[in-house]
């Protein structure tokens, strides 16, 4: 919901369990750079450690993965505690935020004071004692709490590039001849509008590979969008622009950039911007500051001025080279049940041009990377740099809630499926219908492409071909097995159960594939 809405999304958790369960979505918001307040309670602030009920050391959990973390003392604290919260959020680097809320500062005050009271406090001094150590501790609790406060949101602090950086990197680019652009998900954060973003991509004319939810900013058929071939294109460039983009596994740790290109990197973050330049790559210029102003800056400080087209357009015949390739390899029939590249081809073609992918799996989700274009800005969803199986569910539910007009689909593997197919409930009972395509190739099949040349077995990583579209009617969806005998009817299915989703289900295509030998080689580390 954050990424979709460019605001903080909010999730409100029990004590205890309740928040030991947010642990790794909680780390996977902090490395996909996603603003986040996560609001958890807590024992009574007089029973802290004393054995309550779900009470644990939860600040001691949330401190490495959040950028601020509060335990609420007072009511008075509650406000300020709360814009503080957002704000660091959204300043720098967004990412989550924690805040504690013990249950008595949760309650009103009769029942509060009601609790607080001693039933039969020890006679003497000690009661006395006693008596008045939480009458004085139940008035600061509530002391001030009805006051009025300011609700207002505080600044946020976003960093940018100098007038001298951007002179500098003006003057790069404005001398290549094969300039190329790596966007991350960075380039689509506020405040500048990803419109605008693609505006100035659009002027600038520079070749683009997106990633993360710039996917789709160029829009479906753009002349300078680039989807393959991209450790060539690195190869050959003289100048690399890694907008938002970090040098970690996703890069080859920087070894895919060429040591004689001018690399300009741009990041919020600092320790993102230099990761691994010590060690296989270096920045000609780096910044520290928003990617999004500093592209809108370039653009203009390069008014008139437009790459050589013959390099976008070399890189484009490659691309169709490769894609031509594709769509021959997606009729090839397969051992048995369908190709799964024919199946993608599919839904890419069909699927409205408002359209957001929820990406949650492995090796059915990295082929559906190759070939499902997102015909927009944040229409593509996917786990980030931690890889979290099992987001399917949920980052479905926020893009429903945030944009319902828009049609959502998921793309599992039967792997991946397990963790979140009960959120099919939640579709129903909040009325919010999606659309599931479970690549079910009975099989784990990104660990076990590495794992059966290097082990020469399959052990834990064979599944069964089950019956996932009935679970998807008992949570009061509607499900869909489609196997080989469907081939000729693909099309059909698809858009009946676009159909059934305008009229509120939520649908899951269960998809009997094969295997096939696209990726092969790639491996999961």
């Amino acid at each position: 919901y954050a990424k979709m809405s460019s605001t903080v999304g909010v999730a409100a958790v029990t004590a205890g369990p309740g928040l030991t369960n947010t642990v790794t979505a909680v780390k996977n918001a902090q490395m996909a750079e996603s603003p986040l307040l996560l609001m958890g309670g807590a024992a009574g602030t007089l029973l802290q450690g004393r054995g309550a009920l779900q009470d644990i050391d939860q600040m001691s959990l949330f401190k490495p993965l959040c950028k601020f973390c509060a335990s609420i003392r007072t009511i008075r604290e509650i406000v300020p505690t709360v814009r503080k919260a957002l704000a660091i959020a959204q300043s720098g680097t967004p990412g989550p935020v924690f805040i504690e809320f013990p249950i008595d500062t949760l309650y009103p005050f009769h029942l509060v004071s009601k609790e607080f009271g001693v039933k039969n406090p020890p006679k003497g001094l000690m009661g006395k004692v006693v008596t008045w150590y939480l009458e004085n501790h139940l008035t600061n609790l509530f002391a001030g709490a009805w006051e009025t406060r300011d609700v207002s949101p505080l600044p946020v602090d976003i960093p940018h590039a100098t007038d001298d950086q951007v002179q500098k990197c003006i003057e790069l680019v404005s001398r290549a001849k094969k300039p190329v652009i790596l966007l991350g998900s960075q380039a689509t954060l506020p405040p500048t509008p990803v419109e605008d973003i693609r505006k100035a991509l659009e002027l600038l004319g520079i070749p683009c590979f997106l990633g993360g939810m710039s996917r789709g900013m160029l829009g479906k058929d753009s002349p300078i969008h680039i989807r393959q071939n991209r450790r060539d294109a690195l190869k050959e460039a003289d100048v690399v622009l890694l907008a938002g983009t970090v040098c970690d596994f996703r890069l080859s740790y920087g070894r895919v950039l060429n040591r004689r290109s001018k690399v300009i990197a741009v990041n919020r973050d600092k320790t993102q911007l230099l990761k691994n330049s010590d060690m296989f790559w270096k920045p000609t210029v780096a910044i520290q500051g928003d990617a999004g102003s500093f592209l809108l800056q370039l653009s203009k400080g390069l008014k008139g001025h437009k790459c050589p087209e013959e390099w976008p357009q070399s890189l484009k015949a490659g691309d169709e080279t490769k894609e031509n390739a594709n769509r021959a390899k997606a009729v090839e029939k397969t051992d048995r049940h369908l190709n799964p590249l024919k199946v993608l081809h599919c839904v890419d073609e069909l699927m409205a041009e408002d359209s957001i992918i929820v990406a949650d799996g492995g090796d059915f989700v990295g082929s559906a990377a190759y070939i499902m274009r997102p015909r927009g800005p944040l229409r593509w969803l996917d786990p980030g740099a931690f890889g979290t199986l099992g987001v399917g569910g949920g980052f479905a539910l926020g893009a429903k809630l945030c944009r319902p007009e828009s049609e959502v689909w998921i793309v599992y593997g039967d792997g991946s499926l397990g963790y979140s197919v009960a959120e099919f409930d939640t579709f129903t009972r909040h009325k919010t219908p999606v659309i599931a395509v479970v690549g079910n190739d009975a099989c784990w099949s990104q660990i076990s492409r590495e794992q059966v040349p290097i082990l020469g077995s399959n052990v834990a990583c064979g599944l069964a071909f089950l019956d996932y579209h009935i679970v998807a009617d008992g949570y009061g969806g509607k499900g869909c097995l489609i196997g080989r005998e469907d081939e000729d009817r693909l099309s059909e299915i698809i858009k009946s159960a676009q159909r059934e989703c305008r009229e509120g289900k939520a649908m899951l295509l269960n998809v009997l594939i094969g295997k096939t030998d696209f990726r092969e080689g790639s491996i999961s580390v």
